[in-house]
């Protein structure tokens, strides 16, 4: 019989909610100085996860000549005082298909083909228009771009516009507001791809700080993808109103945030064991703090990251009394089969 209480108070107590107590517990200063770690951005947190990236090259802030391509549309308008006819004709083919450049060349009406690759939009309408003034003076040539294949920045996920052409001086923020961007999308797990590279910008620190160091000079093939909100979260586990996943679409949350998320700590919590687990399951990085901690710390000197587990403990009497609970009815059920053996004549000794 003693075994099978002991048993029994095994399995009941491992339904409980007790805090981790063990030697490898950090306290609430090295979460303060790993929460200013987090503050640094975007990659500072990645670090703490075990990834590593080289800073930002400065040269990606430089803005640089853009030049006709290989496959671009280019749109043309002519203004002459009396040859309508000519300027009806390029106006026509150019609203209907356009001028693309082939093997670096475009066809013009009443002109051989015109080399143009390489050139500068101005470098090519200065070109075009000389060429038109030696037959015809008096010509102006009006050149932009009506489409491009290879100078334009694709874009995915959480936009509303694909693809934005480049000129050289496009930058990321203003690539970002044109796709038309939703507040709540997650700037911590969105990212760049260049030359099948990832670039190490931080599209918070750009969008929702204002930090121009992030604001790079776009180029044609960049590809930009805008994660979900729910792409990165954390947990709120234990003694709260409600356990829930939370989105974190910053890459951070205030600890204070994250509980007020879960409704608050009920009251059967221990406010003196509220422990954040972070990083791996397997050699984890636990903090405990508590209550005082949570209303007295500045908000932004206790920082959660993407996967870390919230846990609130249950208060020692809210575990006890939830352990009678549960195992009274077993307790009950023993008594009984107890005496209805007894009445039969057989005793039972512990």
């Amino acid at each position: 019989m003693h075994y099978c209480l002991f048993f029994l108070f095994l399995l009941f107590t491992g339904c409980t909610n007790p805090p981790y107590r063990g030697s490898d517990v950090l306290g609430a200063d090295e979460f303060v100085m790993d929460s200013y770690r987090i503050r640094e951005g975007k990659f500072a947190i990645l670090e703490m996860e075990g990834k590593e990236f080289c800073g930002l090259d400065q040269e990606l802030l430089e803005e640089y000549t853009d030049q006709i391509a290989e496959g671009d549309l280019l749109n043309i308008a002519l203004y002459h005082p009396t040859r309508h006819d000519l300027s009806s004709s390029i106006q026509a083919i150019g609203a209907s298909v356009g001028y693309r450049v082939a093997e670096g060349k475009i066809i013009l009406p009443d002109l051989e083909s015109i080399e143009v690759i390489g050139l500068t939009l101005e470098e090519a309408r200065v070109k075009i228009e000389n060429r038109y003034r030696q037959e015809v003076k008096d010509i102006s040539i009006f050149l932009t771009y009506k489409d491009r294949i290879k100078r334009k920045v694709e874009l995915a996920g959480l936009v509303q516009v694909p693809s934005i052409p480049v000129d050289g001086k496009l930058r990321l923020f203003e690539t970002l507001s044109s796709a038309r961007v939703p507040p709540n999308a997650n700037l911590f797990k969105s990212y760049m791809v260049r030359d099948n590279q990832l670039l190490p910008v931080d599209f918070f620190k750009l969008i929702k700080e204002g930090d121009m160091s992030q604001n790079i000079v776009m180029q044609g093939g960049d590809k930009v993808y805008i994660a979900e909100p729910s792409a990165s979260t954390l947990m709120v586990l234990g003694e709260v109103n409600q356990e829930k996943i939370v989105d974190l679409p910053n890459g951070f949350m205030t600890l204070r945030q994250a509980i007020a998320e879960a409704k608050g700590i009920t009251q059967s919590g221990d406010k003196s064991y509220i422990q954040i687990i972070r990083g791996s399951i397997i050699s984890p990085k636990i903090y405990t703090l508590n209550w005082q901690h949570v209303i007295h710390l500045p908000s932004d000197s206790l920082l959660l990251m993407p996967g870390d587990i919230v846990y609130v403990a249950a208060t020692p009497i809210a575990e006890w009394n939830r352990f009678v609970s549960q195992i009274l009815p077993t307790f009950i059920g023993i008594d009984l089969v107890s005496k209805g053996i007894r009445g039969l004549g057989i005793n039972i000794t512990p």
